[in-house]
């Protein structure tokens, strides 16, 4: 996973719910288009790709443009997260409060501008990640009492493909200013639903989907996987 972390274990369920959500205006599945706020994570620095991976392409796409047409497959609220200077030509554009500390400050940053108390996180380095598991994994979020809905996947949780509710982000303000940069520690510190591999295989979804494009290399294998 790009520059985030791991978490194998799950935390104990909360009785804690999020903010209501009532509208049905979307048929596609249970949470309203309009209800949910996508952010593409695209700010980090590339460093093992040596160039600014979210502008590189695959196919007759940028990983970019590729990421952001998944996610208005899903809501047609859709945001990037990164320098304005870099992105702001391609789509809207929020930037870091606490620039320097990773997804989490992004995901941070993604929490205190949001007008919806659904929010998909989503890094610009999953180009086989597919809008049919968006929004199964936006139901799951619609349907769990917990303020974090996580897949568990390819070894570990999946903190950078996970729907987050607007409460979240008190707790990561806080582990910011501790210091505290893995996401994977919100786990603990907030309620928290991780959806297991089984089950996602269960419904027909490969893990495949989670794979990352973080050096030339993986992007050189994605491409002759899938012929683009």
């Amino acid at each position: 996973m790009p520059d985030g972390d791991s978490v194998p274990l799950s935390p104990p369920r909360s009785d804690r719910f999020c903010e209501k959500r009532t509208a049905k205006s979307d048929k596609r599945y249970d949470v309203p288009m309009a209800e949910v706020t996508a952010f593409v994570l695209a700010g980090g620095l590339s460093s093992r790709m040596g160039s600014d991976k979210a502008l590189l392409s695959l196919g007759d796409q940028t990983l970019l443009e590729r990421t952001l047409a998944t996610a208005s497959a899903v809501t047609n609220k859709v945001c990037i997260v990164g320098p304005k200077e870099r992105y702001a030509e391609i789509g809207e554009v929020v930037e870091d409060i606490h620039p320097g500390c990773g997804p989490l400050g992004g995901i941070h940053a993604a929490l205190a501008t949001t007008e919806t108390d659904q929010n998909l996180m989503l890094s610009v380095d999953m180009p086989l990640m597919t809008a049919q598991f968006l929004r199964w994994l936006l139901e799951r979020a619609n349907a769990a009492s917990e303020l974090i809905v996580v897949p568990e996947a390819a070894g570990g949780t999946q903190p950078l493909c996970a729907v987050y509710c607007r409460a979240v982000r008190d707790a990561a303000e806080h582990a910011l200013k501790r210091g505290e940069y893995k996401i994977g520690r919100l786990f603990s510190q907030v309620p928290t639903r991780i959806i297991a591999e089984q089950e996602i295989v269960a419904n027909s979804f490969s893990t495949e989907i989670f794979q990352n494009v973080n050096t030339p290399e993986e992007l050189r294998k994605c491409r002759a996987q899938n012929q683009v």
